[in-house]
Parts: C-alpha cells; structure tokens; sequence
C-alpha cells in the first residue's frame, strides 16, 4: 500500500544534467558542476566541469575553463584545461593558453593561443626533454 517506488529514484540517479545559459543572457561568476555546460549567451568567470561543454554561435566564455572535453562554435578568451578532446568549428575564435588531450580544428577557426598537447608532453617527459609550448593560427 505504501511502498517507495525504487524504479523511479533509481532512473533519475545517474543522469548527466545539462546547464544552459541561453542567448542574451550575461553571468559573471565561478561554477562548478558535474553535469553538462551549452552557453548561447556570455559566461565571465571560471567554469569547472566533469561534464562536455558545448559553446554556441553566440557563446562567449572569459575566464578559465576546466573539464573533460568542449566543443566551440563561439569565442573563448582565458586559459582552457581539458583532459579530453577540444573541438573547434569553423566560426570558433579561441585566445589565450590551451592544455588539451587532443585537438580538432576545422578550417576557417581563430585559434590564437599557446598550446600543450598532454599526449606530446608526456612523451617528450619520458624522453628527458622539456616540456614545449606551440602556437597556432589555422585561418
């Protein structure tokens, strides 16, 4: 008669949950989450994340970004950690400092930065070289 419905406690744990800051929108602040990012509007701060972020046409991130991977349409100026993949399209403009898994970049992206590949500088570490920084413009 009065039992805890176990099925819907358990489907609702263990979903990613996905944060949106919608065009026209303007935050400044710091934040820290465990589910996903899209931004459409403009994000002033730092942004930590185990989740993807996914930034818009319209998007614009200034500040420090750090998470798995992310997926720019948008701008970005500030320092970016990403231990997994960093995916710019076409109309991606990025400033600043990279450390990223892996990089893909579509032709026609801004990408104005000075990078470190994590792979590349823990190859070169085993080699006894130092670690080194690359910059890029792919127009």
């Amino acid at each position: 008669m009065f039992s805890d419905n176990k099925k819907d406690k358990q489907s609702t744990e263990g979903l990613s949950s996905q944060n949106i800051i919608s065009q026209g929108t303007k935050i400044v602040g710091d934040f820290n989450s465990e589910g996903d990012f899209r931004i459409d509007g403009i994000l002033e701060g730092n942004i930590k994340t185990s989740g993807k972020v996914v930034v818009g046409k319209s998007g614009l991130i200034k500040g420090t970004l750090q998470g798995t991977e992310a997926y720019f349409e948008g701008k970005f100026s500030g320092k970016l950690t990403l231990s997994g993949t960093l995916t710019l399209k076409s109309s991606a403009e990025i400033d600043g400092e990279v450390v990223a898994g892996k990089l893909a970049v579509e032709p026609g992206a801004t990408f104005n930065v000075t990078c470190i590949m994590k792979g590349t500088v823990k190859e070169m570490n085993k080699g006894g070289q130092q670690q080194g920084t690359g910059s890029e413009k792919t127009a």
